[in-house]
């Protein structure tokens, strides 16, 4: 395969697609970052008060909701992948990526519980086929995968700051294997590794925060035997529970399947009050059962004493239930919100006899990210270099295979509707989805 031209032809324009994808989703993380600091923290304080009020997620949410139920309704592309049908690879064409960027660019920052790696993946693949028609490259099926997948490998290594998660998510997420998953191989890796150089060095040039995944944990002790007996009992409850979200997140995606835009803006209603919920139980800021948890997973590794048992059972439960209802109706990625539910899942077993803080989140992270994505693989790696240590690995990958195991063998829930499972961009719109 590497001795033929048009294959290297095209392994050079990977790595060339990687430096202005890079770029983009450079600014682009950084508009989603500047807009939650401006709605969650500046205009509060602005207003006077110290954080959020209590109300300020009712406020919020429903005008996501119907910005992105508009943009599902009426754009190309539907906004982007449903995040209940999963991660994606590919599939994005040029018609959908306006709506993927406001879908994105609204919905996440007003409050949302999803993550940016979707509408990451779904940018990159698409400005890889754009750039790919303004150069006028010859195309085939198999060429413009191959691209996309490139693409979207290089866009999703500027989130997570690694190069190797970018290429093995998307490895994954194709599942392909033998001769084509060699030929998808050095693109991803190639269009990763230019993407992460451009996108450290224009972190470290401009000085403006895209949010990162050093969560900041202390240095763990030896594993021991307490620790290798509790992976394998918390990893399958761990496992029940973020299924279950994901089990609603599917009755939420039947839910706006007709009526979209009324029933997404219902759908973030509701998420809005489970976040509002959670401010009046606990006296706290919403913004933490609020967004995708990047930067409270942070705070919560750090200073996991400034969390109360009761906090921590109210946003399990309050944060999840908007996780549910976002999954189904608004667009965004799985990952983050799921990686800091283990988490808090973490520490609030962590007092368990013979278990401690940094162990009890390596298995809670491990065994719910690996039941939201259902990659094993991705999910071993991308909590691997979360932890940034080498003690707790043998118990990230049982709980991995612990979670994946369960998760498989458990009810699906029903059936989300074929036009969220297809592509953006491709397939019908059903004649009775109405907004």
């Amino acid at each position: 395969m590497l001795r033929r031209p048009e294959y290297l032809k095209a392994l050079v324009f990977c790595g060339l697609i990687g430096i202005p994808v890079a770029l983009i989703a450079f600014w682009f993380l950084v508009a989603l970052r500047q807009l939650e600091q401006l709605l969650w923290t500046d205009w509060p304080r602005d207003l006077g008060w110290t954080q959020a009020p209590w109300w300020w997620g009712l406020a919020l949410m429903p005008v996501a909701g119907l910005v992105v139920g508009l943009v599902v309704a009426r754009l190309p592309g539907r906004g982007g992948h449903l995040p209940a049908a999963g991660l994606h690879a590919g599939g994005v064409t040029k018609a959908a990526l306006p709506g993927v960027v406001i879908a994105a660019l609204v919905g996440l920052p007003l409050g949302t519980v999803l993550g940016p790696e979707a509408p990451l993946i779904a940018l990159g693949g698409g400005l890889a086929l754009f750039f790919a028609s303004l150069t006028r490259a010859p195309q085939t099926e198999a060429g413009r995968a191959t691209l996309g997948a490139a693409g979207s490998a290089a866009a999703i290594s500027a989130l997570f700051g690694n190069p190797l998660v970018g290429a093995v998510l998307l490895m994954e997420v194709a599942g392909v294997g033998g001769p084509q998953l060699f030929a998808l191989m050095l693109p991803t890796l190639l269009a990763s590794g230019v993407g992460d150089l451009i996108f450290t060095g224009f972190v470290h040039w401009t000085g403006l925060e895209t949010g990162s995944l050093d969560i900041g944990l202390p240095e763990p002790p030896p594993l021991d035997w307490a620790d290798a007996l509790w992976a394998p009992i918390l990893a399958p409850a761990i496992a029940l529970l973020v299924h279950g979200i994901f089990v609603g997140g599917r009755f939420s995606a039947r839910f706006v399947a007709t009526r979209t835009v009324r029933n997404t803006t219902l759908c973030a209603l509701g998420a809005g009050v489970c976040i509002t919920l959670y401010a009046v139980t606990t006296g706290r800021s919403p913004a933490e059962a609020a967004l995708s948890g990047e930067a409270t997973l942070s705070e919560l590794a750090q200073d996991p004493h400034a969390w109360p048992v009761g906090a921590l059972v109210a946003v399990l439960a309050f944060k999840g239930l908007a996780y549910a209802l976002c999954l189904g109706s608004m667009r965004g990625g799985p990952v983050f919100p799921a990686l800091f539910l283990g988490g808090a899942a973490g520490v609030l077993l962590a007092p368990l006899p013979g278990l401690g803080l940094v162990p009890a989140m390596a298995v809670g992270m491990a065994a719910s990210v690996t039941a939201a994505l259902r990659l094993p693989v991705s999910s071993v790696v991308l909590v691997v270099l979360l932890l940034g240590n080498v003690e707790t690995v043998a118990l990230v990958v049982l709980a991995a295979v612990g979670s994946f195991v369960v998760t498989q063998l458990l009810p699906q829930g029903p059936r989300i509707p074929a036009f969220a499972e297809q592509p953006p961009g491709r397939g019908r719109r059903p004649r009775a989805r109405r907004p």
